[in-house]
């Protein structure tokens, strides 16, 4: 996929990377960001994205979206793990925006102190019932929105920055740099290059590290990833 370099900045991610990135059923991340039709019981229904991607407008040669709609993306994917049916992560997520004014309101940081209340919100307008424990009545999505989910997101006043998807932060996504591509934090090196060069190596991550002038340790950090995303 080629990219103009007037999307520098804003992160370029084909829908099956996508997928890879944030492990989610790529038929479903289809059916999320581009919507689907269907035939029920005769009648043709629609549904709509979910929201409208960064790059809806740009003539690209596939469907592909941004940085922020990555790490939104990874945010449905965590709900729908979670039994959260997808018209109650739509009606929360509008129910966001509207409160928070941001196109991009379950990754910014002040999701994570007032999403429990705007979730119990939709729920309550979407009827949603089959989310609230019948001991307690306790809200499922309480259980869904802590720290740890955001854990690795790096905030530039309320919006996500940059996405470090490994705890040691060998692994960045920055939309600045790589056109959003992982790569290795400091070294600039993307992972996919790193291990490509070990496979042509024969499996030999000193050799890469000669190569490319880097720690071993870099390229094991690397490779895990990579494999992690193959897995």
């Amino acid at each position: 996929m080629t990219a103009d370099t007037s999307l520098i900045g804003t992160g370029l991610y084909s829908l099956p990377q996508a997928s890879r990135l944030v492990g989610a059923n790529p038929r479903s991340v289809r059916r999320w960001l581009l919507g689907y039709g269907r035939k029920y019981r005769g009648e043709s229904r629609i549904s709509q994205p979910l929201w409208r991607t960064q790059l809806a407008d740009e003539d690209l040669p596939e469907p592909t979206i941004g940085f922020r709609d990555l790490l939104e993306l990874r945010l449905v994917n965590a709900f729908v793990k979670h039994g959260v049916h997808v018209s109650v992560i739509r009606a929360t997520a509008d129910a966001a925006r509207e409160r928070f004014g941001g196109e991009y309101p379950l990754t910014m940081r002040r999701f994570l102190t007032d999403g429990k209340r705007i979730f119990a919100e939709a729920i309550d307008a979407a009827g949603g019932t089959h989310l609230i424990e019948p001991a307690g009545r306790q809200y499922v999505f309480s259980e869904i929105v802590t720290p740890s989910l955001y854990a690795g997101i790096d905030y530039e006043g309320d919006a996500a920055r940059r996405w470090f998807p490994d705890k040691g932060k060998a692994v960045v996504l920055d939309p600045a740099i790589q056109f959003g591509a992982p790569i290795l934090s400091g070294a600039g090196i993307p992972t996919d290059t790193l291990y490509a060069a070990y496979k042509a190596e024969d499996d030999d991550k000193n050799a890469v590290a000669r190569i490319f002038d880097i720690d071993p340790r870099q390229v094991e950090a690397a490779i895990r990833f990579e494999e992690r995303l193959a897995a």
